[in-house]
């Protein structure tokens, strides 16, 4: 054991920093180090498949660790993208690839059982991609996340599949590991998890964090992934399926932050690992053998799946580089490949001829990407950013006011101060929405505002105030902390979507309007005049609920992540509001019960 670790160790060593150093990224590095210690070339280590099985832990640990990001609101913000460009992806490259095969004469089950393998991408590959160069808080970073999940939730689905596509009498394979799928103890696992998250989990994070002994906090936060995973296979459900839901659930947790700073290095190395042990699997020999099937194969494979993806990109007005971010990282047949591939076989309904080949065409796709995805960063998107910037520079005018994303919000910020007589410079990344304020009679134009060089070519320097009306909370925020930085003359106001927006600009100091509150505010103060109060009781009940809201947010926003505060906080707040209300309401009797004529007689 400890001469396989050496070599492990001393090819990740040798090779990753050496490919990091001449750009082409840290996963490729890991992928050649594996082929170069293989059976296929120096032969220093020989089984694979212990290594293999190992390492893929550290996908389960990749997906924690994205769950953490994601707490339930925002996964429900995306399940949009989940179920519709996922399923998009998938039975669209189901269609596409099991439709040539069987056009060519392959029997029907064999088709679609390659059309399924090759349907997924890596998980691991697309997220260590984007997380090296800093893409997954772009669309097309969450766009990729979102179908990668929708494919993990495919995960039973398929192999229940495959196993039924057996031909009669043979050998059922379970799929790697998995015990049957009952969706009833799936269910009850699911909500087991949120029980536990919600009622035991905290309390014991805090018990354990409170002894001070950081290796035991290390200890309990493997243990929770463990058993996170473990109770998912239990339930016939994909190890990462279950700790992702772990980690979406402990997502809103104050020991969110310290939870990720103590699996990373667990996550960082397992995953080198998982890569290393993915290169040894490749079959060189077949390269040789068969290079015009295995080559041709795979970028046959490779440019249908990108033809796939553009279309799903393009359906979803996923434009520009987040379109091709999008389709060049989900472009590989991912690691599951090798498990449909092997059940298959295992039960009878793909012959070994097929699976072969196949196995070597799963292992160059998911090569090809990191190089792939090189390409397209150093001769397509510099030309893509140029393009973007010449649009940009089409800018012929200078206003005081750059207003960043015309959707609704944006459109009625821009009517109001146009309209007052201020020169208001509109940007956004929808061409869409470009082609509609243009055809309107609006001066818009295309660009991401979130970018220096757009704001640069729209004036940003001589402007005095920048309003952030994206629909993307995230970019708001970071397009407001670079304008802080290095435009700090310009003011800033921000759109909000909901309260929690609302509290991380808040947090940052950002001037910021909650989009549907002064609405909402509005419509309470005609529900009050519909029950019978005077329009002005009503309207003075409404500002003053307004003010309350106001200040409580910003007191809320400074226990954020603390619930027990933020629940005594909100039960406080009912009762200051009620008083607050049943003053104004005092006030206003007062009002009429004075002599001479009030403003209700006046009014009538």
């Amino acid at each position: 054991m400890l001469h396989d670790a050496l070599i492990y160790l001393a090819a990740a060593v040798i090779a990753v920093p050496l490919f990091k150093r001449l750009g082409l990224g840290a996963v490729l590095g890991y992928l050649i180090a594996g082929v170069l210690i293989g059976p296929s070339m120096l032969r220093l280590i020989d089984d694979t498949e212990t290594v293999l099985k190992f390492s893929e832990f550290g996908v389960v640990l990749l997906l924690f660790l994205v769950g953490l990001e994601l707490n339930p609101r925002k996964l429900w913000q995306l399940r949009v993208p989940i179920f519709g460009m996922g399923s998009l992806q998938v039975f669209g490259t189901i269609g596409l690839v099991g439709g040539a095969l069987w056009a060519l004469g392959t029997p029907w089950p064999v088709a679609l059982i390659v059309g399924i393998a090759t349907s997924l991408s890596s998980t691991s590959l697309g997220l260590a991609l984007m997380g090296e160069r800093g893409l997954l808080p772009t669309a097309g970073g969450r766009s990729a996340l979102s179908v990668l999940l929708f494919q993990d939730i495919l995960v039973i689905p398929i192999l229940l599949l495959v196993a039924w596509l057996a031909p009669p009498g043979a050998t059922h394979a379970d799929g790697g590991g998995h015990g049957p799928f009952s969706p009833l103890a799936a269910a009850g696992l699911v909500v087991g998890m949120v029980v536990l998250a919600r009622f035991a989990m905290r309390p014991l994070l805090r018990f354990i964090a409170n002894t001070g002994l950081r290796e035991i906090f290390v200890a309990f936060a493997l243990l929770l992934v463990i058993g996170a995973a473990l109770a998912a296979e239990g339930v016939g459900a994909s190890a990462a399926l279950g700790t992702f839901l772990a980690g979406v659930l402990l997502a809103e947790s104050e020991y969110r932050h310290e939870l990720n700073i103590v699996i990373e290095p667990f996550k960082g190395l397992l995953l080198g690992l998982f890569f290393i042990a993915v290169g040894m699997g490749v079959q060189l020999s077949l390269f040789v053998e068969q290079p015009l099937l295995v080559v041709g194969g795979t970028v046959a494979l490779v440019a249908a799946k990108l033809l796939v993806l553009f279309a799903a990109a393009r359906a979803f007005r996923l434009c520009g580089q987040d379109g091709v971010v999008f389709s060049v990282v989900l472009s590989q047949v991912g690691e599951f490949a090798f498990v449909v591939l092997a059940a298959a076989r295992a039960n009878g309904s793909l012959p070994a001829d097929v699976a072969g080949p196949m196995n070597a065409i799963v292992a160059a796709s998911i090569l090809s990407t990191p190089l792939l995805f090189l390409a397209v960063s150093r001769f397509v998107m510099p030309r893509m950013n140029r393009a973007e910037a010449r649009e940009a520079d089409a800018i012929d005018e200078r206003n005081e006011v750059i207003v960043a994303g015309v959707g609704r919000f944006g459109q009625v910020v821009s009517r109001l101060l146009i309209g007052r007589g201020y020169g208001v410079t509109l940007i956004d990344h929808d061409p869409e929405q470009i082609e509609l304020m243009r055809r309107f009679g609006f001066r818009a134009y295309y660009g991401d505002a979130a970018r220096r060089d757009v704001l640069e070519s729209a004036g940003i320097e001589e402007a005095s105030l920048l309003v952030l009306a994206f629909d993307d909370p995230g970019r708001v925020l970071e397009t407001a902390q670079l304008v802080r930085e290095r435009f700090p003359h310009v003011r800033l106001l921000a759109r909000a979507r909901g309260r929690t927006e609302a509290f991380e600009l808040a947090e940052h100091g950002i001037p910021f309007e909650r989009e549907t509150f002064r609405a909402a505010a509005a419509v309470g103060e005609q529900a009050l005049v519909a029950l019978g109060e005077h329009p002005h009781d009503a309207h003075r009940a409404q500002q003053a609920f307004v003010r309350h809201d106001l200040q409580m947010l910003q007191e809320a926003a400074k226990a954020r992540g603390d619930d027990q505060t933020l629940i005594s906080l909100a039960e406080r707040a009912r009762a200051d509001l009620a008083q607050l209300l049943k003053r104004e309401g005092l006030a206003d009797a007062e009002d009429d019960d004075g002599a001479g004529p009030t403003h209700r007689d006046w009014m009538r």
